[in-house]
């Protein structure tokens, strides 16, 4: 059951790239401000529950930082690779995350439960490349070299954030309120230091409320519960499964087209969770959580 609450998170994630194109218009660092304040204010109520608030002081410095650092230093690091790079060249190098989770998550495990769980999250890597890589930006160049980094940086921070989130199993979910609220706070230092604002009008601010309700809101707090208590394994070859739902939804909002590179990444991405799901099974067998 937490394996599947955590799938949520990748559901929710599949409206991203729909509800942001609501939102184009906005600087990137104050859409993060925009979506995370607004997704801290939605989720207050959370904290007037009895003993919420009181769980919060239990928290170690660790929970907190990991936290925190995971939130905002990933969504920070990956606007500043769309400021430095090509925006299909990012999003690919950055969508290495889920396969990251996967290896890290491996770590100690027999190399002869590796095969399956990798080559899965390598064929959901590829289906993913299919769909956000654009040809027409051209190959991978030199002068893009901070914005590549930036995007490695921020793959590696949400990967890491995913896998370690085990260790402070103990901190409660609602703690991913305080995450949103300094990630906003963080966004908006960064937009007013770099950006001129943008007020939002009309269509923008149901993007943003819906950013808020969804992928850049309740997606943190079922990923948080998944990461802590289900398959982290599973979750990170599943989540391949973001961007080929992301496409599927523009082209039925008819802001895309159905291509072959769709029906190809449907099969690779499919394809490579069943394979990890199978390499698991041993490991599931053994007392892992699912």
């Amino acid at each position: 059951m937490p394996t599947l609450i955590g799938f949520g998170a990748i559901l929710l994630w599949a409206a991203l790239a729909l509800l942001t194109s609501l939102t184009t218009r906005l600087p990137l660092f104050e859409w993060l401000a925009l979506t995370f304040g607004l997704a801290t204010l939605l989720s207050l109520p959370m904290l007037l529950r009895r003993g919420a608030l009181a769980s919060l002081r239990a928290v170690p410095v660790g929970g907190w930082v990991l936290g925190i650092v995971g939130l905002f230093g990933y969504h920070a690091f990956y606007m500043l690779a769309l400021k430095n790079a090509p925006t299909a060249q990012a999003g690919l190098i950055a969508y290495l995350w889920p396969l990251l989770i996967v290896l890290l998550s491996m770590l100690g495990q027999p190399l002869g439960r590796w095969t399956l769980p990798v080559i899965g999250g390598g064929l959901g890597l590829v289906g993913a490349g299919l769909l956000v890589f654009d040809p027409g930006e051209g190959g991978f160049r030199a002068e893009y070299a901070s914005g590549y980094g930036f995007a490695i940086i921020c793959a590696l921070l949400w990967s890491g954030y995913s896998v370690l989130n085990r260790r402070y199993s103990a901190v409660p979910t609602v703690a991913v309120v305080v995450y949103c609220g300094v990630a906003g706070l963080g966004g908006l230092g960064l937009s007013l230091a770099f950006e001129d604002w943008v007020t939002p009008r009309g269509l923008e601010w149901v993007g943003l409320v819906g950013l808020a309700l969804g992928p850049m809101g309740l997606a943190f707090f079922v990923w948080d519960f998944g990461t802590k208590h289900g398959n982290v394994t599973l979750l990170g070859a599943l989540s391949y499964f973001a961007p080929l739902l992301s496409t599927v939804l523009l082209v039925l909002a008819g802001r895309a087209q159905p291509t072959w590179a769709l029906a190809v990444a449907t099969l690779l991405i499919v394809g490579g969770a069943g394979l990890a799901a199978v390499g698991l099974r041993h490991k599931t067998a053994a007392g892992t959580n699912t």
